[in-house]
């Protein structure tokens, strides 16, 4: 049997709904915290499952998940993480054809073009999850900007985008995709235009609710998939995918592609947590 680890962090104060039910469904699995040193050459297998503390220790943890592709497979590939960590890869999504949420990418010591912190605006760092560092500003330029200054204050850049409204209503699809197949969809309810809590310590709380995925939405999502995979050859062979989707007048575009260590709602669908443990048990298997 092969040896499995499910990466996590020692940040979370209690374990991930979607940690439990995978390993429920995968008992040959095991939790580790990437912080701590471990033995990774002793899996044949690591999986990145919830790390979410690496937004504030981007290189601390590219150096381990490079250590880790070193002595053993890491999933999804170290190239897909490093390129993922960073939202400046909707640039290259966008440049590609993909519909996109209009991005403008802000570098320390950059100016923000007027035009993008005009209206209800999302300001919030390109290396981030869980809503952190995220803020809403209705028709206030001057917040928009002062939030791009501390992000920047804090040596970071900042991603600035128009506030869609239509996610108020409609919540935001997140299509979950394994080994390349759609697996299940689930809605994310609105979160910035509401009071943001934070029970775990780390991510913003979700209200999530099952969804199925209309022909629309799979079919941007497929896009969006065939364009990383054009763009980063190792984004062809994934173990895992999350397609987050927003709403429009025109079609759905796309909100995130997250291929580094996303929440994969398992506990929302049916057969979910079976169906990401036997693409784990492929993979793990597999000629490396």
């Amino acid at each position: 049997m092969n040896r499995i680890a499910l990466a996590t962090t020692r940040d979370l104060v209690e374990l991930d709904a979607d940690d439990e039910a995978l390993l429920a469904a995968l008992p040959e699995a095991s939790l580790a915290a990437w912080e701590d040193d471990g033995d990774w050459a002793a899996y044949d297998l690591v999986v990145l499952r919830s790390p979410w503390n690496y937004i504030d220790r981007l290189d601390d943890f590219l150096a381990w998940a490079e250590r880790v592709s070193r002595v053993t497979r890491l999933a999804n590939p170290l190239e897909v993480v490093r390129w993922n960590t960073d939202k400046r890869y909707l640039g290259q999504l966008a440049a590609a054809g993909v519909p996109v949420v209009p991005s403008v990418f802000v570098a320390p010591g950059e100016q923000v073009p007027d035009a993008a912190v005009t209206g209800h605006v999302v300001v919030k760092p390109t290396v981030g999850n869980g809503s952190n560092g995220a803020l809403l500003v209705r028709d206030s330029p001057e917040a928009a900007l002062a939030h791009v200054e501390e992000l920047h204050a804090l040596g970071r850049s900042a991603l600035v985008q128009p506030y869609l409204e239509q996610v108020d209503t409609h919540g935001e699809r997140a299509l979950v995709f394994l080994g390349g197949e759609l697996s299940h969809a689930a809605t994310k309810g609105a979160i910035l235009s509401r009071a943001v809590t934070r029970s775990t310590g780390v991510y913003a709380d979700e209200q999530i609710t099952a969804a199925t995925a209309s022909d629309a939405e799979r079919e941007v999502a497929e896009q969006v998939l065939r364009a990383a995979a054009e763009i980063l050859p190792a984004a062809r062979d994934l173990l895992y995918a999350r397609v987050d989707l927003l709403p429009t007048a025109e079609g759905p575009v796309l909100l995130e592609l997250e291929l580094t260590e996303p929440s994969l709602f398992l506990t929302y669908a049916d057969g979910a947590p079976e169906r990401t443990a036997a693409a784990i048990r492929a993979l793990a298997a597999a000629p490396a």
